[in-house]
This record gives structure tokens, C-alpha cells and sequence, in this order.
């Protein structure tokens, strides 16, 4: 936990950027009956009847100090979609010299995965970029895109998408309109508040 707040401590440097990554399930589900559109002093009304029209899995990473994000939506969150959504990230900062990258323990999340989907020379140049920083287990709130996906779930995936491509279509435009506006996390837990407000994980050293 500690070494993830100090990393949130280091300055801005284009040269080794902040950057965190999470993802997240959506499912897809279609309506059954056409919704009745709302009209003036009557809201609109839909069914309660749905239909599932399977999954698709969200890859968020956000550069908390610059206020840009990028999302992808796959079809599913194997080890090579991660791996892919990897080499996204670097040809995004391929100016930096080290990316320092922010993520759970998710058994997707390693190295191994490079190798399984890129020749050894390409995995092994695409892991030399990162450095990763693991949250704690049962501490992803300590992922700051974990905000940021709760963001997008609460401004745009919070209603009935029916298919893959229109979830793409409608995130595309949440992304630009947030990168456009330069939102930000205001992060303000810091290592001294972990210390008083999560004293219990602290172990108890007597003299």
C-alpha cells in the first residue's frame, strides 16, 4: 500500500509517466419491448423485461497528473487482450523511458503474458518499458482507475447496451469528451493517513 501512495507522490515527468490500469466486465443486454420515449410531464418507460446478449470486458488506463485516459472494449480479458492492451499503452508514451504502471493482482497481470502473445525479443522489449506496481490484495480502491471506471459506469454504461460495437461507439465519445475537459483524480490519501486511519494492519511492536 505504501509503495503505491509513494508512487502517487512523484511529480509530473513526461519521462516516466503514472499511469494506472483496471478492468471491468459489462454485460450486454437488449430490450424486449420497445421503450415508450419520454414526452412532456411523462418520463420515459421501458420494460422490465431484458434480454442477455452475453459480455464484453472494459481495459481503462489513466494518467492521473495529465487528465487523459484511454478505453478499449474486447470481447474478452485473456492474457493476450491484456498484453495487446499493453503495447496501446506504450505507443502512447513511446517518448518515455520508463512507463510506471499501477494495477491489481490479477493472475492475467505478468510478464508471462508477453511472452505468450509476442517472439521473446518483442516481449521482452515491451516488459523493459513498464514498471509494475501491484495494488495490495482486497486494496484495488487504491487503483485510481478504479475512479475512473466508476465514472465511466455512472456517466455512460449505467442503461442497456445491446452490443459490443455500440458500447465502443458511445465509450469513444465519454473518452474524448473527458479527455477534452482534462478531468482529473484529486487523490488525497497519503502514506501518514494510511498509518492513523489503517493502524490495525500496522503490526503492534512493543518495547
Amino acid at each position: 500500500m505504501e509503495m503505491v501512495l509513494d508512487v502517487y507522490k512523484r511529480p509530473f515527468d513526461p519521462r516516466n509517466p503514472v499511469v494506472c490500469m483496471d478492468e471491468s466486465p459489462k454485460q450486454l443486454i437488449a430490450e424486449t419491448r420497445i421503450p415508450i420515449p419520454c414526452s412532456t410531464g411523462k418520463p420515459e418507460k421501458y420494460d422490465y423485461e431484458y434480454k442477455r446478449n452475453g459480455m464484453c470486458n472494459i481495459f481503462l488506463a489513466c494518467e492521473p497528473l495529465t487528465g487523459k485516459r484511454m478505453v478499449k472494449i474486447t470481447e474478452r480479458k485473456t492474457k493476450r487482450d491484456w498484453a495487446y492492451f499493453l503495447e496501446e499503452i506504450e505507443v502512447q508514451h513511446e517518448n518515455a523511458d520508463k512507463i510506471t504502471l499501477v494495477m491489481d493482482n490479477l493472475n492475467t497481470h505478468i510478464p508471462g503474458s508477453l511472452y505468450e502473445t509476442f517472439p521473446p525479443p518483442k516481449a521482452k522489449a515491451l516488459w523493459d518499458r513498464f514498471e509494475f506496481v501491484y495494488t495490495p490484495k482486497h486494496g484495488s480502491w487504491l487503483n485510481m482507475a478504479e475512479i475512473e471506471l466508476n465514472v465511466l459506469t455512472g456517466q455512460c454504461l449505467k442503461r442497456r447496451m445491446d452490443n459490443i460495437e455500440f458500447v465502443r461507439k458511445e465509450v469513444l465519445a465519454w473518452q474524448n469528451y473527458r479527455n477534452n475537459k482534462n478531468s482529473k483524480v484529486k487523490w488525497q490519501f497519503t502514506t501518514d493517513d494510511a498509518r492513523i486511519k489503517l493502524s490495525r494492519l500496522y503490526p503492534t511492536i512493543e518495547d
